[in-house]
């Protein structure tokens, strides 16, 4: 197979005979489950569904726990946490990576007052207090 790549996690390639077999799951189990809004597979031309690897996964990890005993709704409250989780970690990545530009800016800020050069209006006023804590104010732009 040189010269062929694989679908990606996303691409919905397996039709629901296939899915099913793939999570042990029954094809009318996938139906109910996309009826009630827990799994959403992508659609061709002609309204055939197609399931994508990640859906794959999101089956396999429903069945796992209604295997366990818990109940639809459960399930459906338990994959929206999951959701608001994995966008609370992206979030904070984003806010981490802003901090650190910050910090940057105001470590060029400390290096160009000891060397007297003019500075940036646009840079917040920085001070060092005795605890070892960085205070930040906005200049008032007015």
């Amino acid at each position: 197979m040189v010269g062929k790549e694989l679908p990606g996690p996303d691409a919905a390639v397996y039709v629901i005979s296939v899915a099913a077999e793939l999570t042990g799951l029954h094809p009318q189990t996938l139906r109910t489950y996309e009826r009630l809004g827990l799994i959403t597979p992508g659609r061709t031309g002609g309204g055939g569904r197609r399931y994508s690897a990640r859906d794959i996964e999101l089956l396999r990890e429903i069945a796992d726990l209604t295997s366990s005993g818990t109940g639809l709704e459960g399930v459906r409250r338990i994959l929206e946490l999951e959701n608001q989780v994995a966008a609370l970690v992206h979030r904070n990545e984003e806010l981490v990576s802003e901090l650190e530009a910050t910090r940057e800016a105001l470590r060029g800020t400390v290096s160009a007052r000891r060397t007297r050069e003019p500075l940036p209006s646009n840079l917040p006023v920085l001070r060092q207090n005795t605890s070892g804590q960085v205070v930040v104010w906005r200049r008032d732009r007015g």
